[in-house]
């Protein structure tokens, strides 16, 4: 790792990497196949600090800096993707979104219990005739004196069965386009919300996806996040955090199957002399590292603008980009190179494989992000 760390991101990183190992690892495979949310370790991460990284200590956060929050999410990652993915949109979308937009009163009832772990958020966006397009959502919220009635529903939704609060894109003036959606604050329990089914998916088995569903629920318009039309600019902006976080997951779950490759090809045996000999397996090795490398440079990069203040979306984007297409293939490679029993369950590897699948669809997919890079390289935003 070339990226120089500070004294403080090294305890953070190192503390992180020993839970995980000892702690989130250690049920992973089983919570794959019993789908088994994974409270216990939130609860723990909780008690860490990791649950409000970048929240301020005032609001019961840690107040760690971008760097040090990518390196706890990659450690988890490593361990247990489930997790990780928990971790991340309750970190880099809910809490900083409201960290960023809420007001003191907000702040003062919804980050607190965030940052604490008591509350764990998600966020919902994407509806069933809304993925990639944002704008042809048709989930709406109709001002009605000091409230709005929200109708519609949203699909794909992280933690939408565990979560105690989410926060919601709605069209309050379908004649504004993007400037006609504004976000709100939804609390679980609230009359007419309600959880739809949860999906079955090909990975990430022990985080919940589910669909939410909005029948003529009244939230106080106090709950509204930021101004109303901004919306479709919150949304964006926590995106840009989040894919920096999926960039982090995609390091994580492609240096456990790196390691696991490396540990597996030291010990098994053909043609008499062990298979870390063979020519073939050591280029593999080789190219697995070098993505690694730079997938993780990129993430850093990206990071280390956010802290510094910069616009960094471009280069969240290309963290984004990068990272997601290289675990894919880190994982192809590590399946390969365990041959039949990379396709069994009695190994890590078919999981990694599994889970890695997802990052290139999920807060934007690869061709979303090519968008997104090329449209600020030439700056040209009508695409």
């Amino acid at each position: 790792m070339l990226y120089k760390l500070t004294e403080e991101q090294n305890m953070i990183w190192t503390m992180v990497r020993d839970f995980s190992r000892e702690v989130v690892a250690v049920k992973a495979a089983e919570r794959d196949k019993t789908k088994e949310f994974p409270i216990d370790n939130l609860n723990q991460m909780a008690e860490l600090g990791l649950m409000g990284m970048m929240v301020p200590p005032e609001y019961g956060g840690s107040g760690s800096d971008t760097v040090s929050y990518v390196l706890a999410l990659s450690e988890i990652a490593y361990s247990c993707a489930s997790t990780a993915v928990v971790m991340s949109v309750h970190n880099s979308i809910v809490c900083e979104s409201i960290l960023k937009y809420g007001t003191d009163e907000q702040k003062e009832k919804f980050l607190k219990p965030l940052a604490a772990g008591k509350y764990i958020g998600a966020f919902a966006l994407t509806e069933p005739q809304a993925g990639s397009d944002p704008l042809s959502q048709n989930m709406t919220a109709v001002k009605d004196g000091d409230y709005y009635i929200l109708n519609g529903t949203k699909r794909f939704i992280t933690t939408g069965e565990n979560c105690e609060l989410v926060i919601v894109t709605v069209k309050t003036d379908k004649s504004q386009k993007h400037k006609g959606i504004s976000a709100f604050v939804v609390e679980k329990g609230t009359s007419g919300f309600i959880v739809g089914r949860r999906e079955e998916k090909l990975g990430l088995c022990a985080s919940d996806t589910t669909d939410l569903i909005f029948e003529d629920c009244k939230i106080p318009a106090s709950n509204i996040l930021g101004a109303e039309g901004e919306g479709f600019k919150i949304a964006m902006t926590g995106l840009d955090g989040g894919r920096i976080g999926i960039a982090a997951q995609s390091i994580g779950v492609a240096n456990a199957a790196f390691d696991a490759s490396v540990n597996y090809i030291k010990e098994r045996e053909q043609f008499g002399q062990k298979i870390s000999k063979f020519q073939g397996i050591r280029w593999m090795i080789a190219d697995m590292a070098t993505e690694i490398e730079a997938a993780t440079q990129l993430m850093f990069s990206a990071a280390a603008a956010k802290d510094r203040g910069e616009k960094y979306t471009m280069q969240a984007s290309i963290a984004k980009l990068f990272a997601s297409e290289m675990v894919n293939r880190v994982t192809a490679c590590a399946l390969q190179i365990y041959g039949g029993y990379g396709f069994t369950k009695e190994y890590p590897i078919e999981r990694f494989y599994r889970d890695a699948r997802v990052f290139t669809i999920y807060e934007g997919t690869s061709e979303i992000q090519r968008i997104v890079i090329s449209n600020n390289i030439l700056q040209d935003k009508r695409v």
